[in-house]
């Protein structure tokens, strides 16, 4: 009979501090965002997919050296390059990122040393396909320029 007793007030105690706890919160300010009319602000540390680096003249900072490629345990990136007639190093032709198989390690940005990829801060990337998680980056350069 006695453990009937300490069951009632085990529960009726339970139940004044969970709605204890929901008048508390419930008086506190809101801080939902109304996503599509509110843009979010993404924080510095914030990792996105890789994006090129462009120097002054809008051109991309990657010499093709080959390290990020290299770097990349999930091997997703791919670098190609020609060297122009009479130029003294090449310049990039292709850059591609599958982004269904990064992994947002970070290991290519660590290990290029020129400064020529970095996170994006996009965060908004919504498909159904997978060909619209394969970036050109190249291309998106391009285009922000």
């Amino acid at each position: 009979m006695s453990a009937y007793w300490n069951d009632v007030f085990g529960g009726a105690k339970s139940l004044v501090v969970g709605l204890s706890i929901t008048a508390r919160e419930f008086f506190k300010p809101v801080v939902t965002e109304q996503y599509p009319w509110e843009v979010p602000v993404m924080t510095e540390r914030f990792r996105g997919h890789i994006e090129l680096v462009a120097n002054e003249d809008g051109k991309p900072n990657c010499i093709v050296c080959g390290m990020c490629m290299r770097a990349c345990p999930s091997g997703c990136i791919t670098v190609a390059g020609k060297k122009e007639e009479g130029a003294k190093k090449k310049s990039l032709t292709k850059y591609e990122l599958d982004f269904t198989k990064c992994s947002l390690c970070g290991s290519c940005i660590e290990s290029c040393n020129f400064n020529a990829i970095r996170f994006s801060k996009d965060y908004n990337l919504a498909g159904t396909r997978k060909e619209d998680y394969v970036f050109d980056l190249l291309k998106r350069l391009e285009e922000k320029s």
